[in-house]
């Protein structure tokens, strides 16, 4: 492997691409630095196909180490083992901006591996990862020929940033990555916070340009000579004969509503003519016959869409499936919703916790806590599959985020609503798009749970059919046409804007105006499932459910912290043993009380502001006697805080003996006179009648 450095100016920020010093027994490898996150990037190939396989079999692992970092991992053992989720993540961020690039009929293992050495907290290691990624394909000898490069867009007080830092990131209301090639987009994946089509086309927009420097860069690079795809040979008379029958079936086929009845159809006529063409091919294979057939049916159903702007299913191009919308279906949830379009369904659940239930996340840039939530759930039943669960697959993973990443910009904040949020959605029907309808699911259950949200948000997703300059945008894909078509474009968002996209392309030539068209056409439909679920629910419920936790939250002084908890924690397991709640302390002062009982939470409440309240000059306290002395008594006006009445404040008149007045255990009305230098409270019964 040839040595070179190589530099690229991004937005006035440098890329330092490094290979032939590292990991030389791979196809190609390369270490990408951006600050000082360091990234290494290998790309590893088989010499040989995989036998009996028609996809391509592309594996993605991208890894952290917390070294990188300068930290030692959590946990007993002390060292990583299974990736993390935002690991997950930026391996499908890589797999979908470089799967599409491959030649065809590519069938040989592929791996691309990149581990993180170096994170300096403020640069991304995602964008350099994919740009190591498409570095290392490159340079290999793997048939990869189309360099790509991929840039995060942030948006901070309104001017678009390349390739924001954690920084600028926080400031910023969009979160856009986009991957492509000098000529084409490959993979979109966006969070925003309402932002319009039009902002959101620029952006885009501006990706697109910043890519193409970059792409320009890596035709210079030394390379490999490249291993030879060897596509399939088709026997003519095979095709010939095949095609004679089945092109008339495929027509009939795929106008089959139904999608188990269109599945049923053509897997029977795939199995007669197959079975009948290896009698009179008896040098042929299954694999051959099945490919013809295939093609056919994936030509013809395009032809559907392309030239008679008609679907499978009959609907036209912007039509949107039938909408149910049901919410509290289940008793003890703290909020339920169920959310059927076509052949999709979504069982949506929100569970609100305390902030003790925050989800701890011990991350490369540090740790911190996650009150929202989402896991999305993909049973083999919602496709009539017999497939037991086990792990959760990176498909499910991604899935969840995504429609986290919707719900979350219209939440409440942590002030305005203490609750941790979870939200989880079993997939129980699917042909097409279970990740938006765990969306719209999502929204209906926070407003059945009392989640004070900003609005409801719902999610569609977008398609596309293009032979040359003819192209068609579809509204809602159904599973059939995200198979068969071009695009699958998912945008989600409110009234008011998006907020979360994503899109992964399979052609080229997408051009600004058919995303401006797909946008605009998704917008109609969001606007459509919108009214369909605002008329079924149209605001949150104005309660929680009686089987969530009631809280509260409270700040008291950081100096009061100790107080409150007590020596070996004697005050806060006295207080949540004798009101029965749970109180959770943050380092801030935050204190937050939840039971399930109304009135022993307030309870607790009343007690930690008499453990943590400061006594008060002119204020009127109910106090205990605690001591009794020659010239006054002593009482205590809060827990732990004590004050004197001198004998001349017991009463009105003359006071000979204090005895005389009050006696130890007492309970008395005073109120503070006065506090001293030395912080000595003096208290008065006689100014409490006044």
């Amino acid at each position: 492997m040839e040595y070179f450095k190589k530099e690229v100016e991004v937005a006035g920020k440098k890329f330092i691409i490094e290979s032939g010093k590292m990991a030389k027994q791979a196809n190609g490898s390369c270490l990408v630095r951006s600050g000082d996150t360091t990234v290494l990037v290998n790309a590893v190939g088989s010499r040989e196909p995989k036998p009996g396989i028609d996809f391509m079999p592309l594996t993605v692992d991208y890894r952290e180490r917390t070294f990188a970092a300068g930290r030692i991992p959590g946990g007993f053992f002390k060292r990583e083992a299974k990736p993390r989720d935002s690991e997950i993540l930026v391996s499908r961020l890589i797999d979908r901006s470089i799967r599409p690039l491959f030649p065809e009929h590519w069938r040989n293992d592929t791996q691309i591996a990149s581990i993180v050495l170096s994170h300096d907290g403020e640069n991304d290691a995602d964008i350099a990862a994919i740009l190591g990624a498409s570095v290392a394909l490159t340079i290999s000898d793997l048939p990869f020929y189309h360099p790509i490069a991929s840039v995060r867009i942030g948006r901070v007080n309104g001017q678009f940033v390349i390739n924001p830092t954690r920084t600028e990131q926080k400031e910023s209301d969009l979160d856009l990555v986009v991957s492509g090639t000098e000529d084409a987009l490959t993979m979109v994946e966006a969070g925003a916070l309402e932002l319009s089509e039009p902002e959101m086309l620029d952006a885009l927009n501006l990706a697109r340009e910043t890519i193409k420097s970059i792409c320009a860069f890596q035709k210079e690079l030394p390379r490999k000579e490249k291993m030879q795809v060897e596509e399939p040979q088709t026997n003519p008379s095979l095709k010939s004969d095949i095609e004679a029958e089945a092109i008339a079936k495929a027509e009939e086929g795929v106008t089959i509503k139904e999608k188990s009845e269109r599945d049923m159809f053509w897997a029977a006529f795939k199995k007669d003519i197959t079975a009948r063409m290896l009698e009179k091919y008896p040098e042929e294979t299954a694999a051959a016959a099945d490919m013809i057939l295939e093609d056919i049916f994936y030509r013809k159903a395009r032809e559907l869409v392309l030239n008679k702007k008609v679907r499978s299913d009959g609907r036209g191009v912007e039509d949107i499936r039938p909408i149910t919308c049901e919410t509290d279906i289940l008793p003890r949830v703290h909020g339920s919703s169920l959310f059927t379009r076509g052949q999709t369904q979504a069982l949506a659940t929100v569970t609100l916790g305390t902030p003790g239930d925050m989800q701890i996340m011990d991350e490369l840039a540090g740790e911190y806590k996650e009150r929202f939530m989402l896991h999305y759930n993909f049973p083999g039943f919602a496709t009539g599959e017999p497939k037991g669960e086990r792990s959760t697959s990176r498909r499910e993973i991604g899935h969840g985020a995504l429609a986290k990443r919707a719900l979350r910009p219209i939440l409440p904040s942590e002030e305005e609503f203490g609750y941790t949020i979870r939200i989880v959605s079993d997939i129980l029907e699917s042909n097409g798009s279970s990740s938006m309808a765990s969306v719209c699911g999502g929204s209906l259950a926070l407003f059945n749970a009392g989640v004070p949200v900003k609005s409801s948000c719902a999610g569609v997703a977008m398609g596309l059919m293009k032979e040359g300059d003819n192209y068609v945008v579809l509204t809602d894909i159904m599973g059939m046409e995200d198979h068969l078509g071009d695009m699958d474009f998912k945008v989600a968002g409110t009234r008011k804007g998006i907020t979360a996209l994503q899109m992964d392309i399979k052609v080229t030539g997408l051009t600004t105006e058919i995303l401006a068209q797909a946008l605009d056409q998704a917008k109609r439909g969001r606007m459509f499932i919108l009214d369909k679920m605002d008329a079924a629910v149209s605001a949150p419920n104005p309660d929680i459910s009686s089987f969530a936790p009631q809280m509260v939250s409270l700040m008291i002084p950081v100096k009061k912290i100790g107080e409150l908890i007590g020596p070996g924690g004697k005050n806060i397991k006295k207080i949540q043993e004798d009101t029965n709640v749970k109180i959770d302390i943050e380092d801030t002062g935050k204190v937050a009380i939840s039971g399930t009982d109304a009135e022993g939470v307030q309870r607790a409440k009343e007690m930690v502001e008499a453990i943590t309240a400061e006594v008060e000059v002119g204020k009127i306290y109910k106090g205990r006697i605690v001591k009794i002395m020659a010239f006054g008594a002593f009482a205590e006006v809060l827990p732990g805080k004590e004050g004197l009445i001198h004998i001349s404040q017991l009463s009105d008149g003359h006071t000979k003996k204090v005895e005389d007045v009050v006696k130890e255990g007492d309970e008395v009305t005073v109120k503070v006179v006065e506090i001293d230098k030395q912080g000595r409270v003096n208290l008065s019964m006689k100014a409490a009648r006044q």
